[in-house]
C-alpha cells in the first residue's frame, strides 16, 4: 500500500472560532454556496457527529460524482477534526483519504486552515502531482467561497 501525505493551507481574515463554526455548517451550506461543485451532502448514518457517515454528490464543475466519508473526530476546543473518505470516484482509484484539519489562530486576528491529508493507495497506486494540484485548487476555491459567504453574513459568523 502506498501512502502520501500532503498539507494544504489557506489563510483567512476570519478568526478560528468563526471558521470552525463554518466548517461545522459545511454540509448545509455547500450546495447553497457552490451549486456547481456540490449537489448535496446527505447523512447516511449517525447524528452528524463523530462516527457518522455522509455522502457527497458533486456538481458538474467537479471531475467526479460522489464520495462517502466518516467523521472520525471533532475537537471544538482545538478547532480541529478528522474525517476519512472511504468510497466513491472522488478517491480517484485510491483506498482512502484521511483529512486532519486544524484552524490555527494568527497574530492578525485571522486564522490559517490547515488540512493534512493522508492518501492511501491500493497497492502502488497514488495520485499524480497534477491530480494533487487540481485537488489543491478545488480545495482553495471552495474555502474562499465559504469564507466570502461568512464575511457576507456576519450575523451568523
Amino acid at each position: 500500500m502506498s501512502v502520501i501525505n500532503r498539507e494544504f493551507e489557506v489563510r483567512s481574515s476570519l478568526p478560528a472560532d468563526k471558521l470552525f463554526k463554518l466548517c461545522l455548517d459545511f454540509d448545509t451550506l455547500a450546495a447553497k454556496i457552490e451549486p456547481q461543485a456540490f449537489k448535496s451532502i446527505d447523512l447516511i448514518k449517525g447524528d452528524g457527529g463523530v462516527g457518522s457517515i455522509k455522502r457527497t454528490t458533486y456538481g458538474d464543475a467537479v471531475p467526479f460524482t460522489s464520495a462517502k466519508y466518516k467523521i472520525d473526530a471533532i475537537d471544538a476546543s482545538n478547532f480541529s477534526g478528522t474525517y476519512t473518505v472511504f468510497e466513491g470516484d472522488a478517491l480517484m482509484g485510491l483506498d482512502s483519504a484521511t483529512h486532519h484539519f486544524k484552524l490555527v489562530p494568527s497574530a492578525d486576528g485571522g486564522a490559517v486552515f490547515k488540512d493534512n491529508i493522508v492518501f492511501k493507495g491500493k497497492g502502488d497506486a497514488k495520485p499524480t502531482e497534477e491530480t494533487l494540484n487540481q485537488f489543491k485548487e478545488l480545495f482553495k476555491n471552495t474555502f474562499k467561497a465559504h469564507e466570502a459567504y461568512a464575511i457576507a453574513h456576519p450575523e451568523v459568523y
